[in-house]
């Protein structure tokens, strides 16, 4: 059973930093593909980062440059570093993991963690 905990939210000012940490058991950080999405009341999800088996990074345009995924396979914890936080960053955050058909799909998630961003 594959379980995703995200924890490391909060409430910042605007220009401040946090890290998410994400908590993965039954599935293994290193060589899968992990990613982290956000959502905010009335809003559709938006996946914000994702990193793949071979270690590669993509990013949404609304937080490239100032957020930064990452995994310990050695702790099989999935990471996301955000600097220059925007009041527009405000969301629930959570993670999510997994291929179907050998394709990112993202079949497992976790519950979210809330991140508050005040000007």
């Amino acid at each position: 059973q594959v379980q995703l905990v995200a924890s490391g939210g909060g409430s910042v000012q605007a220009g401040g930093s946090l890290r998410l940490s994400c908590a993965v058991s039954g599935y293994t950080t290193r060589g899968g593909c992990m990613a982290w999405f956000r959502q905010s009341p009335g809003a559709e999800p938006e996946r914000v980062a994702t990193i793949d088996s071979d270690g590669s990074t993509s990013y949404a345009n609304s937080v490239k440059g100032r957020f930064t995924i990452s995994e310990d396979s050695a702790k099989n914890t999935l990471y996301l570093q955000m600097d220059n936080m925007k009041p527009e960053d405000t969301a629930m955050y959570y993670c999510a993991a997994g291929r179907e058909a050998g394709v990112c799909r993202f079949p497992y998630s976790g519950q979210g963690t809330q991140v508050t961003v005040s000007s």
